[in-house]
Protein backbone atom coordinates (compact mmCIF):
# COMPACT_ATOMS: atom_id res chain seq x y z
CA UNK A 1 0.00 0.00 0.00
CA UNK A 2 0.88 3.66 -0.28
CA UNK A 3 0.28 5.44 3.02
CA UNK A 4 0.60 9.01 4.25
CA UNK A 5 1.23 9.10 8.01
CA UNK A 6 0.39 12.47 9.58
CA UNK A 7 1.76 13.38 12.98
CA UNK A 8 2.27 16.60 14.93
CA UNK A 9 5.27 15.80 17.17
CA UNK A 10 5.38 17.03 20.75
CA UNK A 11 8.05 19.33 22.19
CA UNK A 12 8.88 16.69 24.77
CA UNK A 13 8.98 13.32 23.09
CA UNK A 14 6.30 10.99 24.44
CA UNK A 15 4.48 7.76 23.84
CA UNK A 16 2.47 9.04 20.87
CA UNK A 17 5.66 10.05 19.05
CA UNK A 18 7.17 6.62 19.71
CA UNK A 19 4.04 4.81 18.49
CA UNK A 20 3.84 6.85 15.28
CA UNK A 21 7.51 6.21 14.50
CA UNK A 22 7.20 2.51 15.30
CA UNK A 23 4.21 2.09 12.98
CA UNK A 24 6.01 3.91 10.16
CA UNK A 25 8.98 1.55 10.54
CA UNK A 26 6.62 -1.44 10.75
CA UNK A 27 4.84 -0.50 7.52
CA UNK A 28 8.07 0.11 5.64
CA UNK A 29 9.55 -3.17 6.87
CA UNK A 30 6.40 -4.85 5.55
CA UNK A 31 7.08 -3.52 2.05
CA UNK A 32 4.65 -0.59 2.06
CA UNK A 33 5.52 2.89 0.84
CA UNK A 34 5.11 5.58 3.48
CA UNK A 35 5.32 9.35 3.25
CA UNK A 36 5.32 11.39 6.45
CA UNK A 37 3.27 14.57 6.71
CA UNK A 38 4.70 16.09 9.83
CA UNK A 39 4.87 19.20 11.95
CA UNK A 40 6.69 19.76 15.25
CA UNK A 41 5.53 21.77 18.23
CA UNK A 42 8.88 23.54 18.38
CA UNK A 43 7.31 25.73 15.66
CA UNK A 44 4.79 27.08 18.19
CA UNK A 45 7.41 29.36 19.76
CA UNK A 46 7.55 31.48 16.62
CA UNK A 47 3.81 32.09 16.36
CA UNK A 48 1.52 34.65 17.97
CA UNK A 49 -1.43 33.56 20.10
CA UNK A 50 -4.08 34.60 17.60
CA UNK A 51 -2.29 32.94 14.68
CA UNK A 52 -1.86 29.73 16.65
CA UNK A 53 -5.50 29.76 17.78
CA UNK A 54 -6.76 30.15 14.22
CA UNK A 55 -4.41 27.44 12.98
CA UNK A 56 -5.60 25.06 15.71
CA UNK A 57 -9.15 25.40 14.39
CA UNK A 58 -8.21 25.26 10.70
CA UNK A 59 -4.76 25.25 9.11
CA UNK A 60 -4.69 26.64 5.59
CA UNK A 61 -1.09 25.46 5.32
CA UNK A 62 -2.18 21.88 6.02
CA UNK A 63 -4.92 22.08 3.40
CA UNK A 64 -2.55 23.32 0.71
CA UNK A 65 0.47 21.14 1.53
CA UNK A 66 -1.55 17.97 1.97
CA UNK A 67 -3.46 18.57 -1.25
CA UNK A 68 -0.17 18.78 -3.16
CA UNK A 69 1.18 15.67 -1.44
CA UNK A 70 -1.95 13.66 -2.21
CA UNK A 71 -1.89 14.71 -5.87
CA UNK A 72 1.78 13.77 -6.23
CA UNK A 73 1.92 10.60 -4.09
CA UNK A 74 -1.62 9.26 -4.66
CA UNK A 75 -1.83 7.23 -1.46
CA UNK A 76 -4.39 4.56 -0.64
CA UNK A 77 -4.97 5.96 2.85
CA UNK A 78 -3.99 8.76 5.23
CA UNK A 79 -3.25 7.61 8.77
CA UNK A 80 -3.34 10.46 11.31
CA UNK A 81 -1.91 10.29 14.82
CA UNK A 82 -1.74 13.69 16.54
CA UNK A 83 -3.05 16.73 14.63
CA UNK A 84 -2.95 19.22 17.54
CA UNK A 85 -2.24 22.09 17.20
CA UNK A 86 -0.39 22.77 13.93
CA UNK A 87 -1.83 20.21 11.50
CA UNK A 88 -5.43 20.77 12.67
CA UNK A 89 -8.64 19.03 11.54
CA UNK A 90 -8.34 20.65 8.12
CA UNK A 91 -6.35 17.50 7.28
CA UNK A 92 -9.55 15.43 7.25
CA UNK A 93 -11.29 17.78 4.85
CA UNK A 94 -8.31 17.94 2.47
CA UNK A 95 -8.13 14.14 2.34
CA UNK A 96 -11.88 13.88 1.82
CA UNK A 97 -11.72 16.34 -1.08
CA UNK A 98 -9.05 14.14 -2.67
CA UNK A 99 -11.14 11.02 -2.00
CA UNK A 100 -8.51 9.45 0.23
CA UNK A 101 -9.87 7.74 3.35
CA UNK A 102 -8.52 8.81 6.74
CA UNK A 103 -7.72 6.51 9.65
CA UNK A 104 -7.28 8.32 12.99
CA UNK A 105 -5.59 6.74 16.00
CA UNK A 106 -7.15 7.96 19.25
CA UNK A 107 -4.10 8.28 21.51
CA UNK A 108 -5.89 10.48 24.07
CA UNK A 109 -9.33 11.96 24.78
CA UNK A 110 -8.80 15.39 23.21
CA UNK A 111 -11.87 15.02 20.97
CA UNK A 112 -13.97 14.80 24.15
CA UNK A 113 -12.04 16.72 26.81
CA UNK A 114 -10.02 19.95 26.44
CA UNK A 115 -7.45 18.63 28.89
CA UNK A 116 -7.35 15.30 26.97
CA UNK A 117 -7.12 13.07 30.07
CA UNK A 118 -10.49 13.31 31.89
CA UNK A 119 -8.51 14.44 34.92
CA UNK A 120 -9.12 17.42 37.21
CA UNK A 121 -7.39 18.15 40.50
CA UNK A 122 -5.94 14.66 40.61
CA UNK A 123 -9.28 12.90 40.08
CA UNK A 124 -11.14 11.49 37.11
CA UNK A 125 -13.61 14.04 35.70
CA UNK A 126 -16.10 13.24 32.95
CA UNK A 127 -18.08 16.49 33.05
CA UNK A 128 -17.40 17.20 29.36
CA UNK A 129 -18.02 13.64 28.13
CA UNK A 130 -20.76 13.82 25.53
CA UNK A 131 -21.44 17.49 26.31
CA UNK A 132 -20.38 20.90 25.04
CA UNK A 133 -17.09 21.29 26.96
CA UNK A 134 -17.91 24.65 28.55
CA UNK A 135 -16.98 23.44 32.03
CA UNK A 136 -13.49 22.58 30.87
CA UNK A 137 -13.19 26.04 29.33
CA UNK A 138 -14.36 27.96 32.40
CA UNK A 139 -12.08 25.91 34.65
CA UNK A 140 -9.10 26.43 32.37
CA UNK A 141 -8.52 22.69 32.26
CA UNK A 142 -5.88 22.95 29.53
CA UNK A 143 -2.68 24.25 31.14
CA UNK A 144 -4.69 26.34 33.61
CA UNK A 145 -5.64 28.76 30.85
CA UNK A 146 -9.23 29.75 30.06
CA UNK A 147 -8.11 31.23 26.71
CA UNK A 148 -6.24 28.11 25.57
CA UNK A 149 -9.02 25.85 26.84
CA UNK A 150 -11.51 27.97 24.85
CA UNK A 151 -9.56 27.33 21.65
CA UNK A 152 -9.65 23.58 22.23
CA UNK A 153 -13.29 23.63 23.26
CA UNK A 154 -14.16 25.68 20.18
CA UNK A 155 -12.36 23.18 17.94
CA UNK A 156 -14.35 20.29 19.41
CA UNK A 157 -17.68 22.12 19.02
CA UNK A 158 -16.92 23.54 15.57
CA UNK A 159 -15.92 20.23 14.05
CA UNK A 160 -18.68 18.34 15.82
CA UNK A 161 -21.20 20.74 14.25
CA UNK A 162 -19.48 20.58 10.84
CA UNK A 163 -19.64 16.79 10.84
CA UNK A 164 -15.87 16.35 10.77
CA UNK A 165 -15.79 13.55 13.35
CA UNK A 166 -18.88 11.81 12.00
CA UNK A 167 -18.23 11.99 8.24
CA UNK A 168 -14.61 12.89 7.40
CA UNK A 169 -12.84 10.06 9.22
CA UNK A 170 -13.33 6.62 7.70
CA UNK A 171 -12.03 4.62 10.66
CA UNK A 172 -10.89 5.40 14.18
CA UNK A 173 -8.42 3.23 16.08
CA UNK A 174 -9.09 2.91 19.81
CA UNK A 175 -6.32 1.23 21.76
CA UNK A 176 -8.64 -0.96 23.86
CA UNK A 177 -12.31 -1.67 24.52
CA UNK A 178 -12.54 0.69 27.50
CA UNK A 179 -11.41 3.65 25.41
CA UNK A 180 -13.65 2.59 22.53
CA UNK A 181 -16.66 2.70 24.85
CA UNK A 182 -15.70 6.18 26.10
CA UNK A 183 -15.47 7.52 22.55
CA UNK A 184 -18.86 6.01 21.71
CA UNK A 185 -20.28 7.72 24.83
CA UNK A 186 -18.70 10.93 23.55
CA UNK A 187 -20.53 10.70 20.23
CA UNK A 188 -18.14 9.08 17.76
CA UNK A 189 -19.88 6.67 15.37
CA UNK A 190 -19.45 3.17 16.86
CA UNK A 191 -19.41 1.47 13.46
CA UNK A 192 -16.24 3.35 12.52
CA UNK A 193 -14.17 2.50 15.60
CA UNK A 194 -11.80 -0.45 15.54
CA UNK A 195 -9.66 -1.68 18.44
CA UNK A 196 -5.92 -2.16 17.89
CA UNK A 197 -3.41 -2.05 20.75
CA UNK A 198 0.11 -0.70 20.69
CA UNK A 199 3.04 -3.03 20.10
CA UNK A 200 6.77 -3.26 20.66
CA UNK A 201 9.50 -5.11 18.77
CA UNK A 202 11.66 -7.14 21.13
CA UNK A 203 13.61 -10.10 19.81
CA UNK A 204 15.36 -11.12 23.02
CA UNK A 205 13.86 -14.00 24.98
CA UNK A 206 13.23 -13.05 28.61
CA UNK A 207 14.93 -14.77 31.51
CA UNK A 208 13.17 -15.43 34.80
CA UNK A 209 16.10 -16.15 37.07
CA UNK A 210 17.83 -13.53 39.21
CA UNK A 211 14.86 -11.16 39.21
CA UNK A 212 14.25 -8.87 42.13
CA UNK A 213 12.65 -5.57 43.13
CA UNK A 214 10.09 -3.28 41.57
CA UNK A 215 10.46 -0.81 38.73
CA UNK A 216 8.59 2.37 37.77
CA UNK A 217 9.19 3.77 34.27
CA UNK A 218 7.47 6.90 33.06
CA UNK A 219 6.94 10.63 33.06
CA UNK A 220 7.17 12.15 36.53
CA UNK A 221 3.87 14.00 36.55
CA UNK A 222 0.91 13.94 38.97
CA UNK A 223 -1.42 11.83 36.82
CA UNK A 224 1.16 9.02 36.70
CA UNK A 225 0.67 8.43 40.43
CA UNK A 226 4.21 9.04 41.63
CA UNK A 227 2.89 10.43 44.92
CA UNK A 228 0.88 7.24 45.51
CA UNK A 229 3.98 5.14 44.82
CA UNK A 230 6.11 7.28 47.15
CA UNK A 231 3.58 6.96 49.99
CA UNK A 232 3.34 3.19 49.46
CA UNK A 233 7.12 2.87 49.43
CA UNK A 234 7.32 4.77 52.73
CA UNK A 235 5.28 1.97 54.33
CA UNK A 236 7.71 -0.66 53.00
CA UNK A 237 11.29 0.37 53.71
CA UNK A 238 12.59 -3.12 52.89
CA UNK A 239 11.01 -3.36 49.42
CA UNK A 240 13.43 -2.30 46.69
CA UNK A 241 11.86 0.11 44.18
CA UNK A 242 13.73 1.77 41.30
CA UNK A 243 12.25 4.84 39.58
CA UNK A 244 13.23 5.68 35.99
CA UNK A 245 11.96 8.88 34.40
CA UNK A 246 12.03 12.65 34.53
CA UNK A 247 9.54 15.47 34.74
CA UNK A 248 8.23 18.22 36.97
CA UNK A 249 7.99 15.90 39.99
CA UNK A 250 11.69 15.05 39.83
CA UNK A 251 12.41 16.85 43.15
CA UNK A 252 9.76 14.73 44.87
CA UNK A 253 11.20 11.58 43.30
CA UNK A 254 14.65 12.50 44.52
CA UNK A 255 13.35 13.12 48.05
CA UNK A 256 11.29 9.93 48.18
CA UNK A 257 13.61 7.46 46.46
CA UNK A 258 17.07 8.98 46.84
CA UNK A 259 19.69 7.04 44.84
CA UNK A 260 16.96 4.68 43.55
CA UNK A 261 15.62 7.51 41.40
CA UNK A 262 17.71 7.25 38.24
CA UNK A 263 16.22 10.04 36.13
CA UNK A 264 16.01 9.54 32.38
CA UNK A 265 17.66 6.41 31.01
CA UNK A 266 18.03 5.33 27.36
CA UNK A 267 15.60 2.70 26.05
CA UNK A 268 18.22 -0.06 25.89
CA UNK A 269 18.98 0.35 29.59
CA UNK A 270 15.27 0.42 30.44
CA UNK A 271 14.79 -2.89 28.63
CA UNK A 272 17.75 -4.36 30.48
CA UNK A 273 16.27 -3.29 33.82
CA UNK A 274 12.91 -4.77 32.83
CA UNK A 275 14.69 -8.08 32.23
CA UNK A 276 16.03 -8.03 35.80
CA UNK A 277 13.08 -6.64 37.79
CA UNK A 278 10.43 -8.77 39.47
CA UNK A 279 7.53 -6.47 38.57
CA UNK A 280 6.64 -3.11 36.99
CA UNK A 281 4.46 -0.62 38.89
CA UNK A 282 1.91 1.55 37.02
CA UNK A 283 0.10 3.60 39.72
CA UNK A 284 -1.71 5.98 37.34
CA UNK A 285 -4.63 8.14 38.48
CA UNK A 286 -6.13 8.76 35.03
CA UNK A 287 -7.59 6.76 32.16
CA UNK A 288 -4.35 5.70 30.50
CA UNK A 289 -5.11 4.82 26.89
CA UNK A 290 -2.40 2.21 26.44
CA UNK A 291 1.01 2.69 28.07
CA UNK A 292 3.76 1.22 25.90
CA UNK A 293 5.65 0.48 29.10
CA UNK A 294 3.15 -2.28 29.86
CA UNK A 295 3.69 -3.90 26.46
CA UNK A 296 7.46 -3.57 26.93
CA UNK A 297 7.14 -5.19 30.35
CA UNK A 298 5.07 -8.07 28.97
CA UNK A 299 7.63 -8.57 26.19
CA UNK A 300 10.34 -8.82 28.86
CA UNK A 301 8.35 -11.35 30.88
CA UNK A 302 7.67 -8.74 33.55
CA UNK A 303 4.29 -8.75 35.34
CA UNK A 304 2.63 -5.44 36.15
CA UNK A 305 1.14 -4.07 39.37
CA UNK A 306 -1.33 -1.43 38.18
CA UNK A 307 -4.18 0.79 39.30
CA UNK A 308 -7.60 -0.76 38.84
CA UNK A 309 -8.75 2.12 36.65
CA UNK A 310 -9.90 2.47 33.05
CA UNK A 311 -8.09 0.37 30.49
CA UNK A 312 -5.41 -0.76 32.95
CA UNK A 313 -7.93 -3.16 34.49
CA UNK A 314 -8.51 -4.56 30.99
CA UNK A 315 -4.87 -4.86 29.94
CA UNK A 316 -3.50 -6.33 33.19
CA UNK A 317 -5.35 -9.48 34.26
CA UNK A 318 -5.40 -9.59 38.04
CA UNK A 319 -3.58 -12.66 39.36
CA UNK A 320 -2.66 -13.75 35.82
CA UNK A 321 -0.34 -11.15 34.25
CA UNK A 322 0.01 -8.95 37.31
CA UNK A 323 -1.87 -7.46 40.24
CA UNK A 324 -4.41 -4.64 40.51
CA UNK A 325 -4.90 -2.20 43.39
CA UNK A 326 -7.41 0.52 44.15
CA UNK A 327 -6.31 3.74 42.38
CA UNK A 328 -4.97 6.50 44.57
CA UNK A 329 -4.73 4.19 47.63
CA UNK A 330 -1.12 3.89 48.88
CA UNK A 331 -2.00 1.29 51.54
CA UNK A 332 -3.58 -1.04 49.00
CA UNK A 333 -0.61 -0.60 46.68
CA UNK A 334 1.74 -1.27 49.61
CA UNK A 335 -0.06 -4.53 50.35
CA UNK A 336 0.34 -5.66 46.74
CA UNK A 337 4.03 -4.69 46.70
CA UNK A 338 4.63 -6.59 49.93
CA UNK A 339 2.83 -9.66 48.57
CA UNK A 340 4.86 -9.55 45.36
CA UNK A 341 8.10 -9.26 47.31
CA UNK A 342 7.14 -12.25 49.46
CA UNK A 343 6.05 -14.43 46.51
CA UNK A 344 8.77 -14.14 43.84
CA UNK A 345 7.92 -17.48 42.22
CA UNK A 346 4.28 -16.47 41.80
CA UNK A 347 5.41 -13.22 40.18
CA UNK A 348 7.68 -15.15 37.81
CA UNK A 349 4.72 -17.34 36.80
CA UNK A 350 2.78 -14.16 36.07
CA UNK A 351 5.77 -12.95 34.06
CA UNK A 352 5.60 -16.05 31.88
CA UNK A 353 1.89 -15.45 31.35
CA UNK A 354 2.65 -11.83 30.48
CA UNK A 355 5.15 -12.95 27.86
CA UNK A 356 2.57 -15.35 26.39
CA UNK A 357 0.10 -12.44 26.24
CA UNK A 358 2.70 -10.40 24.36
CA UNK A 359 3.32 -13.17 21.83
CA UNK A 360 -0.41 -13.60 21.23
CA UNK A 361 -1.44 -9.93 20.97
CA UNK A 362 1.37 -7.38 20.91
CA UNK A 363 4.01 -8.49 18.39
CA UNK A 364 4.89 -6.46 15.28
CA UNK A 365 3.55 -9.19 12.99
CA UNK A 366 0.17 -9.27 14.72
CA UNK A 367 -0.02 -5.47 14.76
CA UNK A 368 0.79 -5.13 11.06
CA UNK A 369 -1.94 -7.63 10.25
CA UNK A 370 -4.48 -5.63 12.27
CA UNK A 371 -3.36 -2.28 10.85
CA UNK A 372 -3.63 -3.41 7.23
CA UNK A 373 -7.05 -4.89 7.91
CA UNK A 374 -8.22 -1.50 9.22
CA UNK A 375 -6.77 0.26 6.16
CA UNK A 376 -8.54 -2.16 3.80
CA UNK A 377 -11.76 -1.67 5.74
CA UNK A 378 -11.47 2.12 5.39
CA UNK A 379 -10.69 1.91 1.66
CA UNK A 380 -13.62 -0.46 1.00
CA UNK A 381 -15.98 1.99 2.73
CA UNK A 382 -15.06 4.87 0.40
CA UNK A 383 -18.20 5.98 -1.47
CA UNK A 384 -18.16 5.58 -5.22
CA UNK A 385 -17.45 8.76 -7.19
CA UNK A 386 -20.51 10.50 -8.55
Amino acid sequence: MRIVVAHNAYQKRGGEDAVAEAEIELLRAGGHEVRVFGRHNDEVAGQGRVTLAVQTLWSRRTSEELRRLLEEFRPDVVHAHNTFPLISPSLYWAADAARVPVVQTLHNFRLLCPQAMFLREGRVCEDCLGNVPWRGVLRGCYRGSVAQSAVLGSSVVLHRAAGTWAHKVARYIALNNFCRDKFVQGGLPPGRIRVKPNFVALDARPQWEHREGGLFVGRLSPEKGLGVLADAAAELPRVALTVVGDGKLAPQARAAFGPHWLGFRPPAEVMERMQRALYLVVPSLWYENFPRTIVEAFACGLPVIASRIGALAEIVRDGRTGLLFDPGQPSDLASKLAWADEHPEAMKRMGRAARAEYEARYTPARNLEQLLEIYRDAIADLPLAA
